[in-house]
């Protein structure tokens, strides 16, 4: 007979992996979501004010989802448009962005 502790670590092990499973991959999020204002290749300034996302670091793409999320950022005035975009995003969507973005320099 299982314990209550292995029964719920069974429980949030699967429910781990069905988050995973719905997250979107960060390729798709950008086509979708980001490349309108920010290029396929996150190459653009969008709105012709903000940085070039592919030039950022990894720790500053996230912690800028991250504060677009929260509300809580709003660089160059765009923060009611970030906000709505990364309201969407899992933490898991951020960490894969964040990973993934700094790729796409040419």
């Amino acid at each position: 007979m299982k314990t209550l502790q292995q029964k719920l670590v069974a429980t949030l092990g699967i429910l781990g992996c069905a988050v995973a499973l719905n997250a979107a991959e960060p390729a798709d999020i950008i086509k979708t979501k980001c490349q309108a204002c920010h290029g396929a290749n996150m190459e653009k300034q969008a709105l012709g004010k903000s940085k070039i996302t592919n030039t950022m670091t990894e720790e500053e793409i996230k912690n800028d989802l991250l504060g677009y999320k929260a509300k809580t950022l709003n660089h160059f005035g765009l923060g009611a448009t970030m906000w709505g975009q990364a309201a969407a995003l899992s933490d898991e969507e951020i960490d894969a962005l964040a990973k993934y973005i700094p790729t796409l320099k040419k």
